[in-house]
């Protein structure tokens, strides 16, 4: 087995499970001041819409500051001031934002979603998100924004009207939140008419100390349930070293063929977005479903699965091992698409909505890296 570079860092991914229906409404914390702002241009990710509603639309105040969230908080009832207060005095924060969290049905897809003041809110998403204010201007006016993942792969064009728990909503921006399993933002308004918790999630920016040791004590002062996830983590300086991993730390050889036959078998059946198997599939769900006939637990997600083992040389990569693609525009660090290696320079994948699962050739645009599975590694992955 030759020498692989890897780095050695816990990752704890920020997949936070929304697990609350949209039920009992609560009032808010406290109500936000909405500066003035100047009309928002049109960007590639959003266009201001054609017709603004009959009612007024107070303006987005314009990004200032940005905040890199660390930590992404969720609670099983309404944040109140004390519990606010409990957490900004935690040394090492800098800046906290309230949310409303909970998983919604859209155009008959389950989607975790968030109800945001869309003035505040937008300084703690990635740049290119957070600099379109048609983007923050559309949502602050009733649409809603979902992430490129789910626009572009669970065929969520721009400008469509979809099906909400409420009645249409109209897809007025690609907004990647940076908040791993969170696909899509509506205003907090749009979120009371949808029904969602009120205040319930909290967004913190610490960004100069270790994230897992704030997390022990977020945890520490907040009720029994709440959930903490580290979301761009501050950790200690990884040590990066030559490890000559001994036989039995990758997938053997009857599971990497078992694993195939099982992808293979599914050649035609059509993408979901969102689907696990064992008739439709999205791109991380294939591999999930196809690993465990293998015997090998995967986590779910496409930045799940890039860290369930070492890295290794396009030149160099095997039947088995897994490429991984960067193509979202509005999060361009983002993991958003996985493929199986499958040999000879093709991969079997599911591509998107309108597309079934197939063997195709390799691409670079956007490629990312290629990752070899160590089954103990990527059972370890949460």
């Amino acid at each position: 087995m030759p020498f692989i570079v890897v780095a050695l860092v816990a990752v704890l991914t920020a997949d936070v499970l929304l697990l609350t229906q949209p039920g009992e409404r609560t009032e808010p914390v406290a109500a936000r001041q909405q500066p003035v702002a100047k009309q928002p241009d049109q960007t590639l990710m959003a266009e201001r819409k054609p017709q603004q509603p009959a009612q007024a639309v107070q303006p987005v105040a314009p990004l200032k500051k940005l905040h890199k969230p660390n930590l992404f908080v969720l609670t099983r009832k309404p944040f109140t001031n004390e519990l606010l207060g409990k957490v900004a005095k935690l040394r090492g924060v800098r800046a906290m934002e309230l949310a409303d969290a909970a998983s919604i049905r859209l155009d008959d897809k389950r989607v975790q979603t968030l109800g945001v003041a869309p003035s505040s809110f937008r300084a703690y998403t990635p740049k290119v998100t957070a600099s379109s204010d048609a983007l923050w201007q559309n949502v602050a006016a009733g649409d809603v924004a979902v992430s490129f993942v789910l626009g572009n792969d669970g065929g969520l064009s721009l400008h469509r009207q979809v099906a909400g728990p409420a009645g249409p909503l109209r897809i007025g921006a690609y907004a990647t939140t940076g908040f791993g399993a969170v696909d899509a933002v509506v205003s907090k308004d749009v979120g009371r008419r949808l029904g969602l918790p009120h205040d319930n999630a909290l967004i913190v920016s610490a960004p100069d100390v270790n994230s897992a040791t704030l997390r022990t004590k977020i945890l520490k002062v907040l009720p029994k349930g709440t959930q903490v996830a580290m979301v761009n983590p501050v950790l200690p300086q990884p040590q990066t070293i030559k490890q000559n991993w001994p036989a039995g730390s990758f997938m053997s050889a009857d599971q990497i063929t078992v694993a195939l036959k099982a992808a293979a078998s599914k050649l035609g059946r059509p993408y979901v977005w969102g689907a696990e198997g064992p008739d439709t599939f999205d791109c991380s769900g294939l591999v999930q479903w196809a690993f465990a006939q293998a015997g090998v637990r995967m986590p779910r997600v496409t930045h799940q699965q890039w860290v369930t083992g070492p890295q290794v040389p396009l030149s160099q990569a095997q039947p088995g091992d897994l490429i991984f693609w960067r193509l979202d525009p509005t999060n361009p660090g983002y993991i958003s698409h996985v493929a199986i290696y499958w040999g000879d320079g093709k991969m079997i994948q599911a591509p998107r909505t309108g597309d079934v699962v197939k063997i195709s050739p390799v691409h670079t645009r956007g490629f990312a890296g290629v990752v070899r599975i160590s089954p103990v590694a990527a059972a370890r992955v949460r």
